[in-house]
């Protein structure tokens, strides 16, 4: 019976990657990251775990690469919503819509139970993450603590949610946008 390599006439690189990571998110939002491996991913996608370094690397890497994936589709979507918006309102409907699409993705918690390193700890020091939610403010000057302070009023929200999302809304309008608005 003949082999099909599921490289052939593509970039190797770029399209194993790409297969990779897919496997590697339906594995993880299967089963969890403390479940996921490198053994189990190579099986998956029908490859030596040796290919599997090669074109992603190790658990952690691959961990990083799908979460990132994930975060810009969801970035994708706050930048579509905030587009022509600035000051409070930027920031307000940037954290709502970021906080629906990772409240709606099946890897949202695969971050949230990551035992290796704190959540906080990883999220909080991404340059990936710090550079959305310096995007998400909009400000004219670089402010890393602010973007900080984004992240965390995310990851609070995020962790503990409101049931209510018109209260969610108030709360952030009430609380988050005025340091942002250009009324002052």
């Amino acid at each position: 019976m003949p082999r099909h390599d599921w490289l052939v006439g593509r970039d190797r690189r770029s399209e194993a990657a790409e297969r990779i990571y897919a496997a590697a998110a339906e594995l993880i939002a299967r089963g969890g990251y403390e479940a996921f491996s490198i053994e189990t991913l190579a099986a998956q996608v029908h490859c030596s775990p040796a290919t599997i370094y090669r074109h992603a690397g190790g658990k952690a890497a691959i961990r990083d690469a799908v979460v990132a994936i994930q975060a810009t589709r969801i970035v994708d979507t706050a930048r579509q919503a905030i587009k022509d918006l600035t000051g409070s309102d930027r920031v307000v409907t940037a954290t709502i819509v970021a906080l629906q699409g990772l409240q709606s993705d099946p890897l949202a918690h695969l971050m949230r139970s990551m035992h290796e390193t704190p959540i906080s700890e990883w999220i909080t020091n991404s340059p990936a993450v710090n550079g959305f939610a310096a995007e998400m403010l909009g400000l004219e000057e670089d402010d890393p603590i602010a973007a900080q302070w984004l992240i965390r009023v995310f990851l609070a929200l995020w962790c503990w949610p409101l049931k209510d999302p018109d209260v969610q809304r108030a709360m952030l309008q009430r609380f988050l946008g005025p340091p942002y608005s250009t009324d002052c």
